[in-house]
Formats: C-alpha cells, sequence, structure tokens
C-alpha cells in the first residue's frame, strides 16, 4: 500500500532544537500528510501573553490570561510561493515573530500551564480528526494521540541542538551569543522534563531517532521506514 493512503496518526515528541518541525513539516510535504506545529501553537499563546504584558519576572498573570485565552485563534496555511508552513493569529501571520529569542524564553512557561494545554490538545484533535497527520511536539504521543500508529521521539546533543538553533537565528539576523542559545535549551529542557502537567516523556511505545549526525534526508528515509514496518 502507498504509505500517503494509509491515513496514519504520527507523533513526534522530543528536546527543543533538536529538529522536529523541520523534519515533520518535509515528511508531510514528501508523503502528502497534513502537518500540525503544536509547538507553534503554544508560541501563539506566548506572544500573545508577551503582547498584552502578563508575562513578567518569569510569572504569567493565568488570571488575565485565562479570562483572555478564548479572544486567541490559531490556524495554519501553506505559503506555495515560499514553500513553508506558516503560522497565523488571529488572522495575522506570526510565523518569524513566534521564533524570536524572546518568546522562545518565554513559551515554557506558558506550556505548564494547564488550562493552556487543555485548550491546545483539544484543538490539536480536532484538527486531526481524519487522520493522514504529523504533529511534533512534547506530549503528543503521551497525551494528545496516546493510540497514535507510529511515535517518534527525537533528540540530539545539547552542544548540536544549541548550534542548529545558533545558525538559525543568525540567518534571521538577530544578535544572539551561542552561550545565551546554550542556556535556553538547558533551561527549555529543564523545564519541559519537569513541569507538572504533561511532562516531555519518552511514550514506551515510542521509537528514538537521535539525529545528532544524521542529515535530513537521512532523517526522512529513516522514519519512512518505520512507517512501512507499520502493520
Amino acid at each position: 500500500m502507498d504509505i500517503s493512503e494509509q491515513k496514519l496518526i504520527i507523533a513526534i515528541d522530543g528536546h527543543s532544537s533538536c529538529g522536529k518541525s523541520t523534519v515533520a513539516k518535509d515528511l508531510a510535504k514528501k508523503i502528502n500528510y497534513t502537518y500540525i506545529d503544536s509547538g507553534a501553537m503554544y508560541r501563539v499563546i506566548t506572544l500573545f501573553a508577551m503582547r498584552n504584558k502578563l508575562i513578567e519576572n518569569d510569572k504569567v498573570d493565568e488570571n488575565k490570561l485565562a479570562h483572555l485565552i478564548d479572544q486567541v485563534s490559531i490556524s495554519f496555511k501553506f505559503n506555495k510561493e515560499l514553500q513553508r508552513h506558516e503560522t497565523f493569529m488571529n488572522g495575522d501571520l506570526v510565523e518569524d515573530e513566534i521564533r524570536t529569542l524572546k518568546v522562545s524564553n518565554n513559551v515554557s512557561l506558558i506550556a505548564t500551564i494547564k488550562f493552556v494545554r487543555d485548550k491546545m490538545v483539544a484543538l490539536q484533535r480536532e484538527l486531526s480528526k481524519a487522520g493522514g497527520v504529523i504533529m511534533d511536539g512534547r506530549d503528543i504521543g503521551t497525551v494528545v494521540f496516546p493510540n497514535a500508529e507510529l511515535k517518534i521521539f527525537m533528540t540530539a546533543d545539547v552542544e548540536v541542538r544549541a548550534i542548529r538553533r545558533y545558525k538559525e537565528l543568525k540567518e534571521k539576523g538577530e544578535n544572539i551569543s551561542l552561550d545565551d542559545i546554550r542556556e535556553n535549551v538547558k533551561k527549555r529542557d529543564y523545564i519541559d522534563e519537569n513541569r507538572d502537567e504533561s511532562p516531555l516523556r519518552k511514550a514506551k511505545d515510542a521509537i528514538i531517532l537521535n539525529n545528532s549526525n544524521l542529515t535530513p534526508a537521512e532523517q526522512l528515509d529513516w522514519i519512512v521506514e518505520r512507517m512501512n514496518e507499520v502493520k
């Protein structure tokens, strides 16, 4: 059977800056699946909170956010001209803004909040009802889709992830240091793994993909092989 006709749900979890989104996007194009960026969803809520001055000194004003969160709509579109998936908040393109270091430094704070996670999980499940979906994040295989047909847990060495993130942000014109990026990666790992709500964990039936020394093409081939093993 053609893998593009199986309509599987593929859950890709893993550490920050290990290339989950890049691999998931490339795979979706390769096999004609729908890609849903769960991390972007939390980044949108983070950006909304920052714009409304709801984050101060590493603390979120949860009461105000709870009252305002229903004002946020999140959507995704594929830009054929630029050949990239883009994220929209209330109809406005925010793809580049949600990828800045400022948002990265706050997104783990937002992702620990239960009512935010509940709202995002409900939306993620709604968007994935028809199957044929690839979703990446921190708790996709453990919480959002515990019955996903294929679960992958991606990781890479901290230094490798920091260098990748550093290059990505420098290409976008951000004035940042590798030391700052390295600390951000370590901080996000700690928060993601130790939060009370849906901490980052490898699902028992997930397959580990350490991509420290793999090219994007090699990663895609590896995942397609795993798809072909799904009965």
